[in-house]
């Protein structure tokens, strides 16, 4: 970015004048950010940022639902959980219509609270929904490792723990470029992205503060002049080539590579994790014989496209009409850090 008088990331987005270009922030925080920040509105028409399928809520099949209600309701379980999931909608149900049918659902913060629990009520069976990308999946891993050590007998997990790496590859071609989330590398390490440039992929990893997010994207904007593949660690002073060594360790320890499905992907090849044979009594859908599920979705729903990049939440017929905070049809809407869920915040 230094050609002759070094300019600023704001001056090189600004007057930028190139090709068209789409840029996947992949993280909802970063989306929330963006909007919250007003970078969208600097942005010269040619510079389109799109959402991806960043939003760990967002990218949980609707058979992940369906499975916790069956566990609350035919189960008799105690579903421990972050509170984004609660209203869900399942194919039938969200977590929070089992619950006004009396099921036992508790929102905790994180995994260690669902194990405390289990550890205080024996006599009740406590299981814990375990969903995320890099970021949250060492914390689910350390619960279990952790009721194993202790011989704690009524505490599970439901898993639907995601590694992103593959969800770039399903979506290559989506967009000129990714703003990778700055937090996931922050345990899997920078090497785990910059190795898909041999794959012709290109991102960056970027923070969340103003100056770190344009930074990143005028460094994109720079590169993709080039015309070739690129990468670069825009938040060096979190993430590191390898990441966090003892966290992936004791993932590996508990866990292990498996497909998985993805809201809107469908089936990625070794995408997901679910727990070692080792660990089998701690796994809920083995330790309660769950039967294979297919869920339903409202097939005027376009959640599964909006994490595709392919639509805005405001070209999806049910958005703001049907589909609100209050009254969610999508898991876009629900969550937090969902894209929907952006968009209505900031009144898009």
């Amino acid at each position: 970015m230094n050609q002759g008088k070094k300019r600023s990331a704001l001056d090189i987005i600004s007057n930028y004048q190139g090709d068209p270009v789409r840029i996947m922030e992949v993280c909802g925080t970063h989306t929330h950010e963006i909007f919250r920040l007003g970078i969208r509105n600097i942005l010269p028409d040619s510079i389109e940022l799109i959402s991806g399928p960043g939003c760990p809520v967002c990218v949980t099949e609707v058979e992940f639902i369906d499975e916790a209600v069956m566990l609350a309701l035919d189960k008799g379980c105690c579903i421990c959980t972050f509170g984004d999931l609660i209203r869900v909608p399942g194919s039938n149900m969200s977590l929070a219509d089992a619950r006004a049918k009396g099921a036992f659902i508790k929102p905790v913060y994180t995994p260690q609270d669902a194990l405390d629990y289990a550890i205080s009520n024996p006599d009740i069976d406590v299981v814990f929904l375990a969903v995320g990308f890099e970021t949250t999946t060492p914390s689910a891993a350390l619960s279990v490792d952790l009721a194993a050590q202790k011989g704690v007998k009524n505490y599970s997990i439901l898993t639907a723990n995601k590694t992103m790496p593959s969800a770039y590859r399903a979506l290559k071609g989506s967009a000129d470029a990714y703003l990778f989330p700055g937090h996931v590398n922050a345990i899997s390490g920078a090497n785990s992205s910059k190795e898909l440039v041999d794959e012709g992929i290109s991102g960056v990893i970027c923070g969340f503060t103003d100056k770190e997010i344009l930074t990143a994207i005028a460094y994109t904007l720079v590169k993709l002049q080039e015309g070739k593949p690129f990468f670069k660690n825009c938040y060096p002073r979190v993430v590191t080539d390898e990441g966090s060594i003892p966290a992936r360790k004791l993932v590996d320890k508990v866990m292990e590579k498996c497909d998985a499905s993805w809201r809107g992907l469908g089936v990625i090849n070794d995408s997901g994790m679910k727990l070692r044979d080792e660990y089998i009594e701690y796994d809920a859908r083995r330790k309660y014989n769950l039967p294979k599920i297919t869920g339903k979705t409202n097939p005027a729903c376009r959640c599964g496209e909006v994490l595709q990049g392919k639509c805005k939440p405001n070209e999806c017929p049910l958005y703001k009409k049907v589909c609100t905070p209050q009254s969610p049809v999508g898991a876009c809407m629900v969550s937090n850090e969902g894209t929907c869920a952006a968009y209505y915040t900031y009144s898009v």
